[in-house]
């Protein structure tokens, strides 16, 4: 077994770690042993983490690591892998530096010459993209759209002709908005995924052409976190 495998972490090593988006049981062996074990988590919600670690019957140093203090952070986190310590990085769910914190403590890590370890497992967009029935062969991820439905038309106005799959993140405040966008912008027809809740009890799937999920979600229960997927304009189910 390869160090970058080892279920040991290594001095001066930061350790990428995913974490479940819903149910505890995703948690892959390697991330937990690799929690259990760094010297330090740097975590973006504290009670988070420490509610996880917890549940798992572990207990580490935890760091707060989030998107008001990550510039700062980051290098005080770097400092600390080079003095020898191994830390991980989580997010509260899914995958660290996919729009949450991350990004900038990798970054420190790669100009300093640190060691840099991905501990994969989920991740709440390629979960949706990989169960949605819309094409796979390439598609791209582009997190959180503004919130102002202008700005969001403008983005759908932009890759109306994109070749690939668009997969985005959307509040539940949100969600129902981003498709009436889609529907005034791209038209009906388009085909659509909305993902609500992956892997959590509520788990659903809406797919089909934009203006009938547009229909099935004025008549849903929005509340929880959604992953919004638009397919090339000629694809069809």
């Amino acid at each position: 077994m390869s160090e970058n495998t080892s279920l040991t972490p290594l001095p001066g090593h930061l350790y990428v770690v995913a974490t479940p988006i819903g149910n505890l049981a995703d948690l892959t062996d390697r991330a937990r042993a690799i929690l259990g074990s760094v010297d330090l988590v740097a975590c973006e919600d504290t009670r988070t983490t420490g509610a996880l670690l917890n549940r798992l019957g572990l207990k580490r140093e935890l760091f707060p690591y989030h998107e008001h203090n990550e510039s700062e952070a980051a290098v005080r986190l770097a400092e600390r892998l080079a003095a020898g310590l191994s830390v991980a990085v989580v997010s509260d769910a899914g995958t660290p530096a996919l729009s949450d914190p991350g990004f900038r403590i990798v970054r420190e890590c790669r100009r300093r010459g640190l060691p840099v370890v991905p501990v994969p497992g989920p991740c709440a967009h390629t979960a949706a993209l990989s169960a949605s029935g819309l094409p796979t062969n390439g598609f791209l991820f582009v997190g959180f759209l503004p919130p102002k439905s202008a700005a969001r038309r403008h983005f759908f106005e932009q890759h109306r002709d994109f070749r690939y799959t668009l997969v985005l993140y959307e509040s539940c405040h949100r969600i129902a908005k981003a498709v009436d966008d889609i529907v005034a912008v791209l038209g009906g027809r388009r085909v659509v995924c909305v993902a609500k809740e992956i892997s959590k009890l509520h788990e659903t799937f809406w797919v089909g052409p934009a203006a009938e999920v547009q229909s099935r979600l004025q008549h849903a229960s929005l509340k929880g976190e959604f992953v919004l997927l638009v397919a090339p304009g000629d694809f069809q189910l």
